[in-house]
């Protein structure tokens, strides 16, 4: 288990921002978690989960405390038989790399994450989330979360049923200090080669198939590659429009009230045959395009003046140019936030866990 002092932690992030922690320790074994978080605890020493620093914003300032790196590896993908309905059982250790893992199922011709391929982290941020792109969610396809907790100083299993899975929630993101996520399985299905359903329509029509129809799974994953990278959701040190957390806001859901003064004020300031992006999100909620209500309040691709600015491909990413400082970043997304509420009513939250910070 390595230990460093005065560490710093934007180079561990992917939006390069952030000051150091006073203590950073990496560990490389589900006993090294257990041992840090249990050391910090008992200490009484704030503590800062770290994995593959893609959803994280970091104060500049740093982090007075103990910044844990789970550094795990372990990848276990197993054919399971007719009794268990068929498909594979796939195991992640907390610190794997999420989309090479995506790789290695596709590779094997198992459907169920191809279209969460490209997205950044590790696997044990992926519950935590949620995680969900192109119509997948992993929620969909998590079998069990194995953590440490630290509230009852023991390692448990927790079924999918009680996760408390929303979009992008669960009850790991609603109690942050309760649980550390050490591995995570799936159940993958076998299609014959195939994917899952598509359930986006972009996914779909740009491999010229309808939505529900699968398609071998390695050209749904190529595919949503494609897309990504188009949007500049696919790292690439060279590229500035990747120093993000990749959507910076959520989607907002509306309950039937909210969504009817929603449509008021885009007939008032869009006209009255303007009808933004509706899906069904149950119980008579509706779900609207964060990215949509920013472009239309008048924040487009490469909105900005100074270090952060948002995306060239894709205005729901907010980007730190090279040179930005957290605060910077925060300007930007506290000015978006304003920007969307006075013009269309609605309140965007961001996605990012805040260390330090707030919008």
């Amino acid at each position: 288990m390595q230990e460093l002092h005065d560490a710093p932690l934007a180079p561990l992030t992917t939006f390069r921002l952030g000051g150091p922690a006073t203590r950073l320790v990496t560990a490389t074994t589900d006993a090294e978690v257990i041992a840090a978080v249990r050391e910090a605890d008992a200490a009484g020493t704030p503590l800062l989960v770290v994995g593959g620093g893609s959803n994280l914003v970091i104060s500049d300032k740093g982090f007075d405390g103990t910044a844990l790196r789970i550094a795990t590896a372990g990848f276990a993908l197993e054919a399971a038989g007719p009794e268990a309905g068929g498909g594979a059982h796939l195991e992640l250790a907390a610190g794997e790399n999420w989309s090479a893992a995506v790789a290695r199922t596709v590779e094997a011709g198992y459907a169920g994450i191809e279209c969460l391929a490209g997205i950044p982290g590790s696997a044990g941020a992926t519950p935590i989330q949620n995680v969900g792109a192109y119509g997948q969610e992993v929620s969909s396809v998590i079998t069990e979360v194995v953590a440490y907790d630290r509230q009852a100083d023991e390692v448990v299993t927790i079924p999918r049923a009680e996760c408390g899975f929303s979009y992008r929630h669960s009850r790991f993101k609603q109690h942050p200090d309760r649980h550390v996520v050490l591995r995570v399985r799936f159940a993958l299905e076998d299609a014959g080669g195939l994917s899952a359903p598509l359930r986006y329509a972009e996914t779909a029509r740009a491999l010229g198939v309808g939505p529900g129809d699968r398609v071998p799974v390695g050209a749904a994953r190529e595919t949503v590659l494609r897309l990504r990278a188009g949007k500049g959701m696919v790292l690439d040190p060279e590229d500035h429009d990747t120093w993000s957390a990749g959507s910076f806001f959520t989607n907002p859901i509306l309950d039937e009230a909210e969504h009817a003064a929603f449509l008021a004020r885009v007939a008032e300031r869009l006209g009255p045959d303007v009808l933004p992006p509706a899906y069904p999100a149950g119980d008579g909620l509706t779900k609207t395009s964060a990215a949509w209500l920013i472009d239309k309040a008048g924040f487009t691709k490469g909105y900005g003046q100074g270090a952060a600015r948002i995306s060239t491909k894709h205005t729901l990413a907010l980007t730190n140019r090279g040179a930005a400082t957290t605060e910077d970043l925060l300007a930007l997304a506290r000015e978006v936030v304003a920007g969307v509420r006075a013009a269309f009513g609605v309140t965007l939250v961001n996605e990012p866990v805040m260390v330090g910070v707030e919008l």
